[in-house]
C-alpha cells in the first residue's frame, strides 16, 4: 500500500517541470532497475501527460528500460506518427504491440462465488484475470502502470488496475469486465471508485500478482482557469499520484470527481460534442460523447456529434462488423440478442459497447461524420447530418466549453451546450445522479 508521491488538488497546477522533478525523485527512491517495463495509455489518452511521464522515464532509466507496452486494450496499434508525438524522443524499438486475442495468459481465475459477491448478484460465473505475456513472464524488476484517472463507463474510474487487466488484458476477461458494468449500468458506476468491475481488477492484483513488483503512475487533468498556465488544449495538471496498492488510486480518484465530473442544473435540449480528428476515427472511441453526457441530456433532446476524423465503427474488425449487424439498441434488445445470437453472445465487450452507445430511446443521437455514408449511420441507428452543415451552424471554433446561444439557420437563436473533448469528463444533470 506504499504511496511515494501525492500531490493534488481542484486549484492546484503542476508543471510539465515539477512532473519530471517529481519522477525523477521517486525512481531514485526505489533504487536502481536492471529491466523496466512501461505501461501507458495509447492515443487515445493523449491529453493524459503519459508522453512526458514515459519521456522522463526513458530519460531516468536509459538502457534499462527495455520495453514500452501501449495500454491498447482492444485497440488499434499505435502507428509511427502517433508514437512521434505522444512520446516524442522516445526510441521506437521499445515499443511493443499488445495483442489482446493472441498473446496473453490467464494469471488465475476468481471463483463464481466472489464475482456473484462483487457484482451484487449480477453475475455469477468465474472470471479470468489475464495479462499480455511481456507483464507476467518478462522477467522485469519493475512495471510502472501509468496514466490518467477519469470518469469512465465500464469501470466507474479509469486506470490504476484497469490499465493491466483490460489495457493489457485478453479476450475473454475484457468481455466479461465490460458485460459485467453494462448490466450493471453506467449510471451507477460512472465517477464512483468502488464498482463491480473495479472489485474484480483489485482482488486480481492482489491476489494473483504480490510477486510482481508494480508501481502506478497517475494524473489528474483538467480545464485550465483564468490566468492560469495551460497547455495548447487549455487543460492543466492537477494531481499526481504514485504508489502501489490501491491508496494512490483511491486519491486520485477522489480529485477527479472533483476535477472532472461537472454536474448540471439544467439538462440541456440540444449538445454538441466535438471529436478531434486526430483521436477519434471511430465510434467505438467517439462514443465517449454519449457515454459521457447521457446523464446530462433532457429526454427528448439531441445530441450532435462533430465528427470530422469518423471513418469506421469499431477498432477491431470483427466488433465493427458486429456493430454494423446489430446497431446500438436498448439494453433490454441487447440483452435479448446476446441470448438469442451466437457471434454477440461470443463478443460480449461488443455487446457492452452497443448499449454503452445507446440513448435509451430517451434522446435522438446525431452523428456527422467526416467519411461515413448516410446509409451506414442510419444503419447503426443514429440519425445522420452533413458534417459541413452542422459545423457551419455551431462554428465550434468560436464556442465555449459549457453554455453557448447560437443563431439557427431561421434567425432564432438557441441556448446549447458545448463540450470540445468529451475523453476528459462526465456531465450529468443533477436529478440522473443516483444515490
Amino acid at each position: 500500500m506504499t504511496t511515494y508521491f501525492a500531490h493534488g488538488s481542484p486549484t492546484t497546477v503542476i508543471s510539465d517541470d515539477d512532473l519530471r522533478r517529481a519522477l525523477h525523485e521517486v525512481y531514485a527512491r526505489l533504487g536502481a532497475k536492471r529491466k523496466v517495463l512501461a505501461v501507458p495509455p495509447d492515443f487515445t489518452r493523449f491529453n493524459s501527460r503519459a508522453g512526458i511521464i514515459t519521456q522522463a522515464t526513458y530519460e531516468h532509466y536509459q538502457g534499462a528500460l527495455s520495453d514500452i507496452l501501449p495500454a491498447l486494450g482492444t485497440h488499434v496499434p499505435m502507428p509511427a506518427w502517433q508514437i512521434d508525438k505522444m512520446y516524442a524522443g522516445v526510441p521506437h524499438d521499445l515499443f511493443r504491440v499488445h495483442d489482446w486475442r493472441h498473446d496473453v495468459v490467464t494469471v488465475g481465475t476468481l471463483p463464481a462465488a466472489y464475482v456473484k459477491q462483487a457484482t451484487g448478484g449480477i453475475y455469477d460465473k468465474p472470471w479470468p484475470a489475464q495479462l499480455n505475456r511481456l507483464i507476467w513472464q518478462g522477467g522485469h524488476d519493475l512495471i510502472l502502470s501509468i496514466g490518467q484517472v477519469v470518469p469512465h463507463e465500464v469501470v466507474g474510474m479509469a486506470n490504476h488496475t484497469k490499465n493491466l487487466f483490460v489495457g493489457c488484458g485478453g479476450k475473454e476477461g475484457i468481455d466479461e469486465s465490460h458485460f459485467i458494468g453494462a448490466c450493471y449500468g453506467m449510471e451507477r458506476m460512472m465517477g464512483r471508485s468502488d464498482t463491480p468491475v473495479r472489485r474484480l481488477l483489485n482482488e486480481a492484483l492482489t491476489r494473483f500478482c504480490g510477486h510482481l513488483k508494480i508501481v502506478f503512475v497517475l494524473t489528474v487533468v483538467g480545464p485550465a482557469g483564468a490566468g492560469e498556465q495551460a497547455d495548447r488544449h487549455g487543460l492543466v495538471t492537477r494531481g499526481l499520484y504514485i504508489g502501489e496498492g490501491v491508496e494512490c488510486f483511491d486519491l486520485a480518484a477522489r480529485l477527479s470527481v472533483a476535477v472532472n465530473f461537472k454536474i448540471l442544473d439544467e439538462a440541456p435540449r440540444t449538445m454538441v460534442v466535438r471529436l478531434d480528428p486526430e483521436e477519434f476515427h471511430t465510434t467505438w472511441l467517439g462514443n465517449k460523447s454519449v457515454y459521457r453526457t447521457r446523464m446530462a441530456i433532457a429526454d427528448g433532446g439531441e445530441l450532435i456529434v462533430l465528427a470530422p476524423g469518423l471513418s469506421g465503427f469499431g477498432e477491431d474488425p470483427g466488433i465493427d462488423a458486429l456493430i454494423r449487424k446489430y446497431g446500438y439498441r436498448t439494453t433490454p434488445e441487447i440483452m435479448g440478442l446476446v441470448r438469442d445470437q451466437r457471434d454477440l453472445a461470443d463478443n460480449l465487450s461488443a455487446a457492452a459497447h452497443l448499449i454503452h452507445g445507446s440513448s435509451e430511446g430517451r434522446f435522438t443521437v446525431t452523428y456527422c461524420p467526416g467519411s461515413l455514408s448516410r446509409a451506414e449511420i442510419e444503419g447503426v441507428g443514429y440519425a445522420y447530418r452533413e458534417l459541413d452543415d452542422a459545423m457551419r451552424q455551431y462554428q465550434p471554433d468560436r464556442l465555449i466549453d459549457g453554455w453557448n446561444e447560437v443563431t439557427m439557420p431561421s434567425g432564432k437563436r438557441e441556448r446549447i451546450f458545448y463540450i470540445s473533448n468529451p475523453a476528459l469528463g462526465l456531465w450529468a444533470h443533477r436529478a440522473r445522479i443516483q444515490s
